[in-house]
């Protein structure tokens, strides 16, 4: 990319990473226009649900663990904007049935950079929270830090902002894209050029960029929403985000805060699939669900189902964000899986701030991946109000 300092901009996609580069480029004073081919918030969006988690705790992942604290500087900074503050402290319980494989690889980084990493006996675990069975526990640790982002208020919330700064999302499906020139082609034929063209479409990035393949694919994932019973309920409320992670198969809770349902979820991708398909969840799929979890939660039969859904990820070799040029006047948002939502408003300040600047657009990808130290002063220059 070549361009000087956009002064316009498109985005094609208004999940959370496209209305956060769109709030961020707004903000840097760009004259921006956000289209999607769904109604904003996009229910067919990977990022329309009720939660999403932020935690520290991220393996052996430095990069991505180190990205945190500015993460939330950059939602602190679009509450602020926004008046409201759509996210709830929990707290971090760790979970494993073996030695060793994630949760030794997060204690680990986390100590290293001075994060108060509590272990935890199966015995507190039990005494802790009770709905947990300690059965086979190996391992365990608890961090304060971390919560839940209510993730379709957020994306309400961006929604609001920009409309207050005069930018409205269009209602238009991108035919085809043209990075080079900065151009999109609508499918009734319309052409919109900008100085800076944002592809952020989520799991349908490769119909506007199919020689990705190689580096993204979508992937189908499902999670199931529970009513506790009324004995488990209390502690359901004030538990912290769980996360009982394992190589075969482990799985995630996100606890019933402000007003939402329990979640539970796996991490595991499932086939490459049309985006377009239904959304609908087997049987069979929740019931793989609840089957990673019954080891862990007690009485789980007692749980009521109150809903279950699928919702595609874009999936990159090594869950590898990407956020990098594309032709001469193109940036790429893709890859995030479930993990990107966390990252959102960090990486459309990111995006902002290289998008006019090639020494730290240079920076800006392999940092995003989480295999590079950020640009020379990237995350200095998030810190500064660029309309203070």
């Amino acid at each position: 990319m070549h361009i000087a300092a956009p002064r316009t901009a498109l985005v094609i996609g208004a999940g959370i990473m496209g209305l956060s580069a769109a709030w961020a480029l707004a903000r840097a004073g760009v004259a921006v226009r956000v289209l999607d081919q769904d109604p904003v918030p996009n229910p067919r969006g990977s990022s329309h649900d009720d939660h999403r988690l932020i935690r520290h705790a991220y393996g052996a992942e430095a990069g991505y663990m180190r990205m945190i604290d500015p993460a939330h500087a950059a939602w602190d900074l679009l509450f602020d904007e926004a008046g409201s503050r759509p996210y709830v402290q929990t707290g971090v319980l760790a979970l494993s049935n073996a030695p060793g494989g994630w949760l030794e690889a997060s204690r680990l980084a986390l100590r290293a950079d001075g994060h108060a990493v509590s272990d935890l006996p199966a015995a507190e675990v039990a005494a802790r929270y009770p709905f947990l069975s300690p059965e086979g526990l190996a391992d365990a640790f608890h961090l304060a830090p971390g919560g839940v982002l209510l993730a379709s208020r957020i994306l309400a919330a961006l929604v609001e902002v920009l409309a207050r700064r005069g930018i409205t999302v269009g209602r238009a499906r991108a035919a085809a894209v043209d990075p080079d020139r900065g151009s999109a082609t609508l499918a009734d034929g319309t052409r919109l050029s900008a100085d800076l063209l944002v592809v952020a479409a989520g799991p349908w990035a490769l119909r506007l960029l199919p020689g990705r393949a190689a580096t993204m694919r979508p992937a189908r994932q499902v999670v199931v929403r529970l009513a506790p019973p009324d004995h488990a309920a209390p502690g359901w409320a004030a538990a912290p985000m769980l996360l009982d992670l394992a190589e075969d198969g482990g799985f995630y809770a996100v606890p019933p805060v402000a007003g939402t349902p329990l979640k539970i979820g796996d991490h595991r991708f499932g086939p490459t699939v049309d985006p377009d398909a239904p959304r609908d969840a087997s049987p069979e799929e929740i019931e793989a669900i609840l089957a990673l979890a019954r080891h862990r939660i007690r009485g789980l039969a007692g749980y009521r189902i109150l809903s279950a859904a699928a919702c595609w990820y874009d999936v990159a070799p090594g869950e590898r964000f990407a956020v990098e040029p594309i032709g001469a006047q193109g940036i790429v948002m893709t890859g995030f899986t479930g993990h990107g939502f966390k990252f959102g408003a960090l990486l459309g300040l990111a995006l902002a701030r290289a998008a006019g600047d090639p020494a730290l657009l240079a920076g800006l990808g392999p940092w995003a991946a989480g295999i590079a130290a950020p640009p020379p002063q990237l995350l200095s220059d998030l810190a500064r109000d660029p309309t203070a």
